[in-house]
């Protein structure tokens, strides 16, 4: 029903420790503060704080509309709770809530490029929490409140929407309205149902289920046909027990009394209460092709399964991320507030929500690209009974929602600064996407859909270890570690890693007799006319883990397999390709993954070819823009020298403007143009002093001239900040296999595990 909700399944993906580390490891937390402009000079400093500063100051004094301009504040968001209602697990207080709250923040900034920043206010009484927040206003552009129980939540909101005259929005109530509607238009679509007709019983009458009502009677639902139950039955008029002013507003003239008595006939359900509430007699009850959106945590009023028991003409949906359909939040609030900031709005009102759940509906019945298609393993999810709302890592999410809210706000007069040019505003949006957090997010989805094998080779090392059970406990297939099974064993008891679990296995290079042999004769054909003896093959299988994790893929004891750990990444790809060759047609080439504020630029070759010729040079573009393409970019691809269109003259460039004519030749099907130098292939000003340039934008493929260069590059800008670097990738082996840098972190050698996983089609 929520961002939670995905987690709600009955086996979570994670042991407690691990969840722990996560928050723990590195600095505390999930936020810091980065400066958005240089520190690095007096006169940086001078401009930033006194007496520079004092400028903006006085500007926003005059006119306090220039905060926007100034500041932050058009891109920051407050997260607020007390705590009163965290997650399904009630009342823990204020400071509990406080990682939620940092995952919230954490999500913003994720899906919309919202910078956010958690309040936790230490208070239940409603007037000291509204006095607090109000005189908050100044700092931020909205306010998500969050984890707030009713009744007090709809006191507290509604109280805030009067006082400020920025967005304030309690995602607990209209997030899961707003999907949930998204849901319902299409399903009375496909079940061909008009909506003034249309029976709906909502059971549950807290924050989400009064949200959920009162946005269907907005969007046309008639009153008479919207039947609100709670624990004690349903909400008519006259009824006194367990009343109060939200549910009253809600109550109709019916004979009606229970639960059972209400969903005869009924063509709608909403379930925002307990696993159970919905028995399958009450589904045998209602009318024709019902639509069931059972959207309790962690576990749903009825489950699919159950529902499929009795009858098929159902259209479910839930809270859960392992069923079709899931209500979840993470649709919305990103992006609401995303348009809502980007127009300066006062407030987020109806027709907005409505905005942004026409525009979910409308996004589930396009064609699904193919980046959404690779999360469900090649099959193409069809508008239908399983996908009528979109998934969260469909990347047109950024670029169609906050259009239709920042539209919604301008025609309802609650924007304060119109967008004149919605076409290019979709394009921006679509810019500060992070397409690589959503790349390895659609990995490990495939992957889960069709589990693999992956050999770990340095079974022995404990970063190896965690990431091994990490791999099998996020569902992505088998880990093999590969080492002495007492060893593996001892180092894990002292590191508190728990082996003994289903999707882990230990393999003793050593004593593997039956296969050691089979390895040994495989490595023998392959070089024994390169200098090697049979006994040398022997002593390699028997005493090197990476020749013998090599051999298990190359003959299909595994699907995959990641090393590099331990040893530097050029003897681990010499190791490897003593076993495993070239897919037929492909080069052999390292493409790193560069992500720098918002871009993404995937540097190549760095890490096979070390001074490539021309005729290299040219068929390492040409691999990196196949690799782009399979990573959801479209390859525009620069040729990098020190040198620009032939300024300064030098040997060192002819390679690099041979290989370019090499591709004119080749005729291939992507962008690509050099000579030139990184700054003009990556800043579209400096582009422009070259109109003849090929490039129809920045490229997001850089070509290097040396291995060398690559590498330099690339480490200097992970090591410096501000830039994230992936790899580099293995690509071209006719066999999965990747190599992590030595000492990677668990987590990066779950994603290289993964990635491998991903390619072992």
């Amino acid at each position: 029903m929520s961002e939670k909700a995905g987690n709600g399944r009955t086996r979570p993906s994670f042991s407690v420790q691990e969840a722990l580390d996560f928050h723990v490891q590195g600095r505390p937390g999930k936020l810091e503060i980065t400066a958005t402009k240089p520190m690095a000079t007096q006169r940086d400093l001078s401009l930033a704080y006194s007496p520079g500063v004092a400028e903006p100051v006085k500007a926003i004094a005059e006119d306090p509309s220039r905060a926007f301009d100034y500041t932050a504040r058009g891109n920051l968001v407050a997260v607020i709770s007390n705590g009163t209602s965290i997650l399904g697990l009630g009342n823990l207080g204020a400071l509990a809530s406080k990682p939620v709250m940092e995952g919230k923040a954490v999500l913003f900034k994720r899906f919309a490029d919202v910078d956010s920043i958690d309040i936790e206010v230490d208070t239940e009484d409603p007037e000291e929490f509204i006095n607090c927040v109000k005189l908050l206003g100044p700092s931020f552009g909205g306010i998500n409140l969050e984890d707030i129980k009713a009744p007090e939540c709809f006191i507290i909101e509604s109280k805030l929407r009067e006082l400020m005259d920025i967005p304030v929005f309690h995602d607990d109530q209209h997030g899961t309205a707003i999907i949930a509607l998204a849901g319902i238009i299409n399903a009375l679509h496909l079940t061909g149902r008009d909506m003034k007709t249309t029976r709906l019983v909502c059971n549950g009458a807290g924050a989400a289920g009064i949200a959920c009502i009162e946005l269907a009677k907005a969007y046309g639902f008639a009153p008479e046909n919207v039947i609100l139950c709670d624990t004690k039955g349903v909400v008519y008029k006259g009824r006194t027990e367990g009343m109060n002013q939200w549910k009253s507003a809600h109550a109709v003239e019916t004979d009606m009394r229970t639960l059972a008595d209400a969903m005869v006939g009924a063509d709608v359900f909403f379930g925002v209460s307990a696993k159970g509430a919905l028995t399958p007699e009450m589904v045998a009850s209602m009318a024709p092709n019902p639509i069931i959106f059972a959207m309790a945590n962690p576990d749903p009023e009825i489950t699919p399964e159950e529902v499929a028991a009795i009858r098929d003409d159902a259209i479910m949906a839930t809270g859960r991320s392992d069923y079709p359909n899931q209500i979840n939040n993470v649709l919305g609030f990103p992006y609401i507030f995303r348009g809502a900031l980007d127009v300066q709005a006062t407030t987020i009102n109806d027709a907005m929500k409505i905005a942004a759940a026409e525009a979910l509906a409308e996004l589930a019945r396009q064609d699904v690209p193919d980046d959404v298609v690779a999360a469900y393993q090649g099959a193409r999810p069809r508008y239908g009974k399983e996908y009528i709302i979109p998934v969260p890592f469909d990347p047109r999410l950024i670029s169609a929602v906050p259009v239709a809210v920042a539209k919604a706000a301008m025609d309802t007069g609650v924007a304060r600064k119109p967008i004149l040019n919605f076409e290019r505003y979709a394009q921006e949006l679509s810019a500060r996407r992070d397409p690589i957090a959503a790349t390895f997010q659609r990995i490990h989805e495939r992957v889960r859909r069709n589990p693999k094998r992956v050999v770990f080779a340095e079974g022995e090392e404990e970063q190896v270890m965690r990431a091994a059970v990490s791999y099998a406990n996020q569902g992505l297939g088998t880990a093999i570690l590969l080492g002495r099974d007492e060893q593996i064993r001892e180092t894990a008891r002292i590191a508190g890693v728990d082996l003994d679990r289903s999707g882990i296995e230990i393999v003793n290079a050593r004593i593997a007799h039956d296969r050691a042999t089979v390895y040994a004769n495989f490595l023998y054909e392959r070089l024994q006319r390169k200098g090697y003896l049979f006994r040398d093959c022997q002593r390699m299988i028997n005493n090197d883990r990476n020749h013998f994790a090599a051999c298990m893929v190359a003959l299909g004891d595994a699907d995959a397999m990641v090393t590099g750990v331990t040893r530097n990444y050029s003897t681990a790809l010499e190791d490897v390709r003593r076993v495993i060759d070239t897919r037929p047609g492909h080069r052999v080439i390292g493409a790193s993954i560069v992500l720098a504020r918002g871009r993404t630029v995937i540097v190549a070759d760095s890490a096979v070819h070390d001074m490539p010729n021309a005729e290299e040079i040219a068929d390492i573009a040409e691999e990196a823009a196949k690799f782009a393409r399979r990573m959801g970019y479209e390859p525009q691809v620069a040729m990098l020298a020190y040198s620009t269109f032939g300024h300064p003259q030098g040997e060192r460039s002819a390679k690099v403007i041979e290989a370019v004519q090499i591709l004119d030749k080749r005729h291939v099907d992507f962008e690509y143009d050099g000579e030139m130098a990184a700054d003009v292939a990556l800043n579209p000003k400096l582009m422009e002093q070259y109109p003849f340039c090929r490039l129809s934008g920045p490229a997001n493929v850089l070509i290097m001239p040396a291995y060398h260069a690559a590498s330099i590059s690339t480490k200097m800008l992970q090591e410096l900040g501000g830039s994230t670097v992936i790899g580099p990738m293995l690509v071209g082996l006719n066999k999965p296999v990747q190599i992590v840098p030595m000492n990677a972190k668990d987590s990066d050698i779950v994603n290289m595990a993964a990635f491998a996983a991903y390619t072992a089609a």
